[in-house]
């Protein structure tokens, strides 16, 4: 496994690029409502990205063929935009997006709400976000992989929820998947120290209902399989001496 530390030029490429981001996910939460399509949000997506002067990463890697990953109710990720999926009053939508500027990655996700959802489903949203910020406290310098994954773990046992096990957080840097794997539930080891400099893409992927997943025909859109709802949220995060700073919250 090769965890590549970045120099002080590249954490700054870093920064710029995430900030980007986090300006498209502003920008495409403003349009999340009722009556919309998973396409609208694909297009709007591209267009921004381009217009800031970057390159949407997402935009057929390994075959994906949209800019913005648009999965919602019992969709985990990697949802296909269509022109076919309206979005419906009650409904969540992940958007998973990344772009690249001058080389440099870039990764982010949130879950919204469409018009007024349940409490559950609220409840759902809140508390994977909040999961992310439990696992990011102990991203420091001298703790380990693992502290990471068993914090966000720890943090979600008692709603009962489902963490998925299928896919994992990553490093990212002048690639949008580099080592190492972070998974989001408890492990046996705790991993190796951690190191300022290195950049993770930390993502609680969490299912109302039970952790397995499918894959739909179409080998990309990954579905809870108990067709409960999912929620997913991700940033883009650096390591240093002290507090991790995240790089894509705006």
């Amino acid at each position: 496994m090769a965890v590549t530390i970045k120099s002080e030029r590249e954490i700054e490429l870093m920064r710029e690029s995430c900030r980007l981001l986090a300006i498209v996910h502003q920008e495409l939460e403003q349009m999340i409502r009722p009556g919309i399509t998973t396409k609208d949000i694909d297009v709007a997506g591209e267009n921004l990205i381009r217009k800031l002067g970057c390159i949407p990463n997402f935009k057929n890697y390994n075959g994906y063929p949209a800019s913005i990953c648009v999965s919602v109710n019992d969709e985990v990720v990697h949802g296909i935009p269509t022109a076919k999926r309206v979005l419906q009053e009650g409904d969540i939508v992940s958007l998973d997006a990344g772009l690249i500027y001058k080389g440099y990655h870039s990764d982010a996700a949130r879950t919204h709400g469409v018009g007024k959802i349940s409490p559950e489903a609220k409840k759902l949203i809140d508390v994977t976000r909040e999961s992310f910020f439990a696992g990011v406290k102990m991203a420091k310098a001298g703790n380990r992989l693992y502290d990471i994954s068993n914090a966000i773990d720890a943090y979600i046992k008692p709603y009962g929820y489902g963490i998925v096990r299928d896919m994992v957080g990553h490093g990212i840097g002048t690639k949008l998947h580099e080592d190492p794997q972070i998974p989001n539930f408890a492990q046996k080891r705790r991993g190796f120290r951690l190191e300022a400099g290195m950049t993770f893409a930390i993502e609680p992927m969490i299912n109302m209902g039970g952790w397995e997943v499918e894959w739909l025909d179409d080998d990309w859109t990954i579905v809870t399989a108990d067709g409960s709802l999912s929620a997913h949220y991700e940033n883009t995060v650096l390591i240093t001496d002290g507090e991790p700073e995240i790089l894509t919250l705006y």
